[in-house]
């Protein structure tokens, strides 16, 4: 087993209500979140305030009959969804967050399957409620961060709940803030949306996610001091165990952003020193950044500059970066230090170009099955090209590699989930005899202990002759094209030769070909053409057996999940009923 050995000292914390209630004392008086008023002014609630707040809504939860039930929480990051969240997890039942962006029928079945009984939302997410209220199963429960009761009667609203329970509180009532913590119970329930297929509910116990945090923070270190914008969905376990769970541990500051279109305003407002991302986002700040420079006169050249000098003077132990790259550091406030990114495949000339401005950008791999962090850098391991190592107490291994070292990646450590809900064949199936979790990713590990991802075992193309094609490889090719946004490499059957032909499905970046190409609506035979030079280029870097042989141009984005993976399966369904549509149009002119 991976020693336990970190650079910083470890508090300890038997559960998430611990946890919190640790903070509150240690950091009664300090921020932990900065919110924004309805006349756009900034405004903080101490540790202090949160822990009551938590303990008096919690209060009415049980109070009202829900000690033990299933709640869930949805709707766009906000202090309510957190207060929710913590006031469920710490000693009323199991909490459920859902994913504010699927369909009401998605909705509708993790609440059945995940046997929910009560569900916190926000405004937006209430319309759609309101408009299925009666296919809802009876006495479900809604809560509302806003009054919407002239749409849905029956529910409650927030704001009364929380008053309601603060003078419960007051009165004496203690099941709640007594309520004891079971650390290897099933405490969050998580249904994952996945790009591959039908979502799983994922059993996360406090064990998994105080383990998660704990050792994380035993080699990256997060301050009292730092203050981190959320920007990715709460809902999904990355920003909530790194983005608000881990913050809070350290004693540090949350501040949520108003939306992607205000995320730039939302950066200089806030000031962030550390922000979790998915590598998407990451680079289009950094192609952003490229082409600021690019429309000034000598801009390319003077950056190319600057991070020469930079990287040199930084081998000499002197700090000229602020000098040098200070405008783009107020493009993120002025004083961001720390990036952690993960979930995808990330550019490594990016992060590299982070580490010159003076930003460093740490990749990190896991699931959500894993709380979600398994392997990562850190403060003394800093890798552009890998997502680092295990974590401290976390074992890992490659499976049934080829001849090119390329296998399964398997974990084994305290964050890795108790199993999917109700569903043994599917736990079965992820859990070898030995208690090893089968990540269904491929990729290696090199002598020092570097992991790196090669992709999803489910994507992957077996040719004819047995060789095999990693999607995502080809896919970073083509995605480092100014010319391409987004794209998925398939295996198509090809009949004729008894194999399986490379195809490439395409979303061009219009706004860089109306550049290259020099006109303001170039023609789809245009648009092809330049593609088709991207692709020969593309295959001059790759075996003759993983060759683009053909692709398509598509003029809409790719459905993605919220982490910005694009969603396989869906485009697969999507083929499919396209390819039926054409045989019916066929057979109809038949």
């Amino acid at each position: 087993m991976n020693d336990i050995t970190t650079f910083y000292p470890i508090r300890k914390i038997a559960n998430i209500k611990d946890m919190i209630t640790q903070s509150a004392d240690l950091f009664a008086d300090k921020p932990v979140f900065m919110l924004k008023n309805s006349s756009g002014e900034y405004y903080n609630v101490t540790y202090k305030e949160f822990y009551n707040e938590i303990n008096s809504l919690g209060s009415k939860l049980v109070a009202d009959g829900y000690k033990d039930a299933h709640i869930a929480v949805m709707g766009a990051n906000s202090y309510k969804w957190a207060l929710s969240y913590m006031s469920i997890v710490c000693g009323t039942g199991v909490v459920v967050p859902i994913d504010k962006d699927l369909p009401f029928n998605d909705i509708k079945n993790i609440i059945e399957v995940g046997e929910v009984s009560a569900i916190f939302l926000d405004k937006k997410a209430s319309k759609l409620f309101a408009e299925h209220f009666e296919e809802l199963p009876e006495n479900f429960k809604i809560i509302c961060f806003d009054d919407i009761r002239e749409e849905v009667p029956s529910a409650l609203f927030f704001d009364e709940c929380l008053e309601e329970g603060k003078k419960i509180f007051a009165e004496g009532f203690r099941e709640f803030i007594d309520a004891e913590i079971d650390a290897e119970a099933m405490g969050i329930l998580i249904f994952t949306s996945g790009t591959t297929g039908m979502a799983k509910g994922v059993m996360l116990s406090h064990r998994n996610i105080c383990s998660d945090i704990s050792l994380l923070s035993g080699v990256v270190k997060i301050y009292p001091e730092d203050r981190l914008l959320s920007i990715l969905p709460l809902h999904h376990t990355y920003e909530c165990t790194l983005g608000f769970t881990m913050i809070m541990y350290s004693g540090a500051c949350i501040a949520y952003c108003e939306g992607l279109r205000y995320i730039v305003r939302n950066l200089q407002e806030v000031q962030p020193t550390v922000f979790v991302t998915v590598p998407l986002m990451l680079e289009k700040f950094h192609h952003n950044i490229m082409k600021k420079a690019g429309e000034k006169k000598g801009g390319k050249l003077m950056l190319s500059v600057g991070k020469a000098i930079t990287n040199a003077s930084s081998a000499l132990g002197i700090n000229v970066r602020d000098k040098i790259f200070g405008e783009i550091q107020k493009v993120f406030g002025g004083k961001l230090r720390l990036i952690i990114t993960g979930a995808a495949p990330v550019n490594p000339e990016v992060v590299k170009d982070f580490k010159s401005f003076g930003i460093h950008v740490y990749l990190g791999y896991g699931l959500t099955e894993c709380s979600p962090l398994v392997i990562g850098n850190n403060d003394r391991l800093e890798l552009a090209d890998s997502v680092g190592v295990p974590l401290p107490g976390v074992e890992a291994k490659i499976i049934n590699p080829d001849e090119n070292g390329i296998g399964e990646i398997c974990v084994k450590g305290p964050m890795v989930m108790m199993g999917y809900y109700k569903n043994p064949e599917e736990t079965a199936k992820v859990f070898d005899e030995d208690g090893w979790f089968k990540t269904g990713d491929i990729g290696t590990v090199d002598e020092h202990g570097h992991y790196r991802i090669s992709g999803r075992i489910k994507n992957v193309i077996v040719t004819k002759n047995g060789k095999n094609i990693y999607p995502e490889e080809v896919e970073f090719y083509l995605n480092n094209s100014p010319l391409i946004s987004e794209s998925i490499v398939v295996g198509k059957d090809d009949g004729d030769n008894d194999d399986v032909t490379v195809t490439a499905k395409i979303f061009p970046n219009f706004e860089e070909l109306t550049k290259a190409l020099k006109k303001p609506s170039p023609s789809m035979e245009e648009i092809t053409s330049a593609i088709k030079e991207v692709i020969k280029d593309v295959n001059k870097k790759l075996p003759k057996y993983k060759a683009i042989k053909d692709f398509d141009i598509r003029e809409t984005e790719f459905i993605k999940t919220t982490t910005q993976k694009i969603k396989r399966y869906a485009e697969e369904i999507k083929d499919k009923e396209k390819a039926k549509d054409s045989g019916h149009k066929e057979s109809d002119n038949q």
